[in-house]
């Protein structure tokens, strides 16, 4: 009996001495796996975790699900962290923090709706209400502008791309035929990186040639690139310098990444140092310089910040030849979240960034901060939207000079690898302004209407100072190519050369149609159709009825509007000459009509001149009495009745005008300046 219950003892302490066992090796591997997630090395970690999962106590398996999930995530792998995610929620995991991380994970996968839901459960079980509304709207913007990209188009930089990572692209040339760019490819100095699992990373350099085809990219000399990962690199515009980031790796001791320099020596670059304002305590990276040189941007978690990482700069002071201070972008730049990759724009206005938590499309998106006259950021930042941005992590963009073209980072679809660097530029819009210009044809007979008329100019005036002509073909067309972003004035301009089928030798009459177009807001290409009509110059035009007071030549009121007609005939052909012709009935005197007649005419020459401000030279007055009557007597005189026969006679009573010249030059005119040629874009990047 007593051997029975020693054996029983014994098997009793051998199960306890085995769980034990058991419980300590997890345990340990589990202290292992954590430190690892503590110190960002995410690829190890995952690994570590995949091993402890199986044996580790069922209290600690959604927190290893979760890290498992977060680790995933830091490292691109979204499929795997939402699997992970699910597991820990499945599980239990107490933390609302699960579900903000999985809607982040489904929302870079462009599963919008599915991320809303997520991001209510987190507000839902106490999370940060802020946060989890920002969550649903950026998930809302991002659908609008997935529905609606902007025109940019996006190619792979496939020759230079390779199946690692190719980032943070920066042009070291200042006519933008070199790049630089990180890459952790093989032929790297480093061995694996124990945060990514794969090769360290360096800088390398790659150029166009007038053929639009790269070289392949080599690695920059020793003073940059080391056996320790290299990050985003910037050269100066002078190219006399090159600020890059570096993180050392020296045994038993926590190394941070620094901000270094070094200088051009000859065809190479010098060593490189850590700029002084580096701590060795706190990571700084992603440096890129102002064009001037003054403001130098980076990266840091250094404290007096917002949140996460931010973007901060320094200026250099040229009295003591040092960097100053790092000073915050500010808040409207910097959130809780992190902000890296800064760029700046040539001009130094705009400061390029990505962010994590300014609403986006999902990982990393790029935003546009415009600085103010003293430099700093004050108005809300700009979102790049799609196609710039995507559900995935985009950073790292650059622009040509001014042009709208230029290059990014994305580890979206249709990559080579994991990050990429993409081209993109802003195909022009295509706007055309086009129609036909036609004959009004004879008012009295329609002889001629509609005709196309060839031998007009057609001048189109932008509110952009542009002023363009063309001349009308046999078939009346015209066409203009229009600018983006202007507001257009067309009109037209006839001669004595102007002519049509029916009316091919005294030329046309030009109006005071105008059509006004424009192009400003508009994001689509199109055409602007505008016809115009034009008035055929034939004998003895008449014009609105001119009435005068009984027996003399002096105007009445009514007849001054009427000769407002001619008035805007003149004005719209500046360079015609014309002949005003007064005619009488044939009662009275041949000698008297002859003189009244003319001295109608005049008074209508001297209306023009005096009280609407036409040249006397443009104007003659010819009277001709009754010598050309439209009805005849015998005609009168067969009509029934008295106020017949005397609209008859009034129809005789009549002021016409014919066309003498289109010779007329204003004396008085300013002359046009020729244009100075405008400066090409590169020349303006030289200045």
């Amino acid at each position: 009996m007593q051997s029975m219950k020693n054996t029983r003892k014994y098997t009793f302490l051998a199960a306890v001495l085995m769980i034990l066992s058991i419980s300590g090796f997890s345990q340990k591997a589990l202290q292992k796996a954590d430190a690892a997630f503590q110190q960002h090395q995410y690829y190890t970690a995952i690994n570590l975790y995949k091993q402890v999962y199986a044996d580790a106590p069922n209290d600690k398996k959604p927190l290893i699900l979760y890290r498992s999930g977060y680790a995933s995530q830091e490292i691109n792998d979204y499929k795997g962290a939402e699997a992970y995610y699910n597991k820990a929620i499945a599980s239990n995991y107490d933390d609302p923090i699960v579900y903000f991380k999985l809607a982040e994970v489904l929302k870079s996968q462009k599963r919008y709706d599915d991320a809303i839901v997520e991001y209510k459960n987190y507000k839902a079980k106490g999370g940060n209400a802020k946060k989890a509304d920002l969550g649903v709207k950026s998930c809302e913007l991002s659908q609008q502008w997935t529905d609606n990209p902007l025109r940019y188009k996006i190619e792979n930089m496939s020759m230079i791309n390779s199946k690692e990572r190719d980032y943070s692209p920066a042009f070291s040339d200042k006519k933008y035929q070199t790049v630089i760019f990180t890459s952790n490819r093989p032929g790297s100095l480093g061995e694996q990186d124990i945060t990514t699992g794969n090769y360290k990373s360096d800088i390398y350099e790659t150029k166009v040639d007038k053929n639009g085809k790269w070289s392949t990219p080599v690695i920059l000399p020793p003073g940059v690139c080391t056996e320790v990962n290299e990050g985003q690199a910037w050269v100066s515009k002078k190219g006399d310098m090159i600020f890059f980031t570096r993180c050392p790796e020296e045994k038993n001791k926590v190394n941070k990444c620094g901000v270094y320099m070094a200088k051009k020596q000859g065809s190479t670059w010098g060593p490189a140092s850590l700029l002084p304002f580096n701590i060795d305590s706190i990571h700084f990276a992603h440096p890129c310089l102002s064009s001037d040189a003054k403001r130098l941007y980076f990266v840091s978690r250094k404290s007096g910040g917002y949140g996460g990482i931010d973007i901060w700069y320094c200026s250099f002071d040229v009295k003591t030849n040092s960097w100053g201070n790092p000073v915050n972008a500010g808040p409207a730049v910097n959130t809780e979240g992190d902000e890296m990759f800064p760029t700046v724009s040539n001009d130094g206005k705009y400061l390029y960034f990505s962010s994590n938590y300014h609403p986006g499309m999902g990982g990393l998106d790029i935003f546009m901060a415009e600085a103010g006259a003293d430099g700093k950021f004050t108005k809300p930042v700009e979102n790049l939207k799609a196609p710039i941005n995507s559900s995935y992590d985009d950073f790292g963009i650059i622009y040509e000079g001014k042009k709208n073209k230029g290059y990014f980072t994305s580890n979206r679809e249709g990559g080579k690898g994991g990050d990429d660097i993409w081209s993109f530029y802003l195909p022009p819009l295509n706007f055309t302004g086009k129609g036909f210009v036609f004959s009004e044809g004879d008012p009295n007979t329609g002889k001629g209407r509609n005709e196309p008329v060839e031998v007009v100019k057609v001048k189109i005036i932008g509110s952009n100072g542009d002023i363009s002509e063309v001349m009308t073909g046999k078939d009346g067309a015209y066409t203009f190519k229009l600018k983006e972003k202007t507001t257009y004035t067309i009109s037209t301009e006839t001669s004595k050369s102007s002519k049509s089928a029916s009316f091919p030798k005294d030329g046309y009459l030009s109006n005071k149609d105008q059509r006004v177009i424009t192009t400003v807001g508009l994001d689509k290409s199109q055409d602007f159709v505008a016809d115009f009509f034009v008035k055929p110059v034939i004998p003895n035009l008449r014009m609105p009825e001119i009435l005068y007071e009984l027996g003399s030549a002096a105007l009445l009121p009514q007849s001054k509007d009427s000769l407002n007609y001619l008035y805007n005939i003149l004005k719209d052909n500046p360079a015609i000459v014309v002949e005003l012709n007064s005619h009488t009935d044939s009662r009275g005197s041949a000698a008297d009509n002859m003189k009244l007649s003319q001295a109608r005419a005049q008074s209508c020459v001297d209306f023009l001149v005096n009280e609407k401000g036409i040249a006397a030279a443009r104007l003659v007055a010819k009277g001709f009495g009754a010598t050309q009557l439209l009805i005849s007597d015998a005609t009168i005189k067969a009509a029934k009745t008295k106020e017949e026969q005397e609209a008859l006679h009034q129809k005789n009573r009549r002021t016409t005008f014919k066309v003498l010249s289109f010779d007329y030059v204003d004396p008085n005119a300013p002359k046009v300046q020729p244009k100075p040629k405008p400066k090409s874009e590169e020349e303006e990047e030289e200045e």
